[in-house]
């Protein structure tokens, strides 16, 4: 290593900050809100470090990383670390956590006993909650008892350490077996936008306008967990319902990636309300469940085998789920390439702005020039979408 330095750099969670000495890594920084403040927060972790081009070790330190949260096997335990000012017990909690294995997990208690200090498990929790070094040293794959999630120092709290869980266990054998079936677009994409400026002279000149289509495709487990995910977010703002559902999942042992039908049906109706559900929400998860155990909830698999229509009918018969949640989840779930929710107000209102009406577009309006755009409608409806942003700004 050579002297003290710190560098930003992006990853699949967002830009992480790193610091070095001639001695090893300094400290990691997990994303903050502004690239301001982590790299406030990694200078804090050493204080003689400067912005600087980081040396070869520490680029491999942080391809480690990269290679980590894109769901590859990466082996971290040879990153070597500054603990010049880590405690001794801090320093042994550290190196236990170090040998768990991506997809893997400890409790507190584990490895308290594997310290040979059993009893002191809150030490260890105290330890892992001043950990400099996130990632390398995996504090988000120690849990409290029971497999409940427990607590989380970094920005996003437990929403951030069940993040990086999920994405461990997709990424432990090097496959993306959690995410089987559900791989994004399932059609040509730049087919698509040539089909739609060749449909469309209008479009043509929003696409030109916007650029290239860039449609954040979400992978999920199931769609008993994708539309468990729905329910919870629905009529809320995004930060408020990450949050609720992060505590959701924190609620059950093991729920790194959602609840489970089972673990919705034998949660008590004060266990989902202290989790932040309305009454109403916690009586959809569990039409949902019920359905989910009956077989009435597809496979990712089976899905991919059905037309948008019959998901549609299929998925509104639960409680709560409306046919806009469905059509949000063909696309951005599913990669599906026709669909236009037309009752969408995003939609409508992007329509508006491209098509130079002064005032919303009708849902009829918007279904009969959508006829222009079959079978792309998906990319027609990510540009609508643009255009009433960019509108805003």
């Amino acid at each position: 290593m050579t002297a003290a330095g710190y560098t930003l750099f992006d990853t699949p969670i967002g830009r992480c900050g790193i610091a070095w000495t001639a001695v090893g890594i300094a400290g990691v920084q997990l994303p903050e809100a502004h690239d301001a403040v982590t790299a406030a927060r990694i200078r804090e972790r050493c204080r003689e470090a400067t912005e600087a081009t980081p040396p070869p070790d520490v680029q491999q330190a942080i391809d480690g990383i990269l290679a980590l949260l894109r769901q590859e096997r990466s082996d971290l335990v040879a990153i070597a670390l500054d603990m010049d000012r880590v405690p001794a017990f801090h320093r042994r909690v550290y190196e236990a956590a170090r040998a768990i294995p991506p997809g893997s997990t400890l409790s507190y208690g584990d490895v308290a006993v594997r310290l040979g200090a059993p009893g002191s498990a809150r030490a260890v929790g105290q330890a892992l909650g001043r950990n400099p070094f996130p990632l390398i040293v995996p504090c988000h794959r120690v849990l409290a008892a029971g497999g409940k999630v427990g607590g989380f120092s970094a920005n996003g709290g437990i929403a951030t350490k069940l993040r990086l869980l999920s994405i461990e266990s997709g990424g432990a054998d090097g496959q993306l077996a959690l995410f089987d079936g559900d791989a994004g677009p399932r059609f040509d994409v730049r087919a698509a936008v040539e089909h739609l400026r060749g449909a469309d002279a209008v479009l043509a000149k929003l696409i030109d306008a916007v650029g290239p289509f860039e449609m954040a495709f979400k992978r999920t487990p199931s769609l008993f967990g994708a539309l468990a995910e729905a329910i919870v977010y629905q009529q809320l703002h995004g930060k408020a319902a990450a949050t609720i559902y992060a505590r959701l999942c924190a609620s059950f042992p093991r729920a790194h990636d959602g609840p489970s039908a089972e673990h919705v049906l034998r949660a008590s109706d004060g266990k989902l309300r202290s989790a932040g559900l309305s009454g109403a929400k916690a009586a959809s998860l569990r039409d949902l469940a019920r359905r989910a155990r009956a077989g009435e909830i597809p496979t990712i698999a089976e899905a991919h085998g059905m037309s948008d229509d019959a998901l549609v009918e299929r998925l509104t018969a639960v409680r709560g789920i409306g046919r806009w949640t469905v059509e949000m989840l063909l696309m951005f779930r599913l990669g599906r390439p026709d669909v236009l929710p037309v009752d969408d107000y995003g939609i409508r209102q992007g329509f508006a702005v491209a098509f130079g009406r002064r005032e919303m577009a009708s849902r009829d309006e918007v279904a009969k020039r959508g006829a222009r755009w079959m079978p792309y409608r998906t990319v027609a409806s990510w540009y609508l979408w643009r255009a009433a942003e960019r509108a805003k700004s």
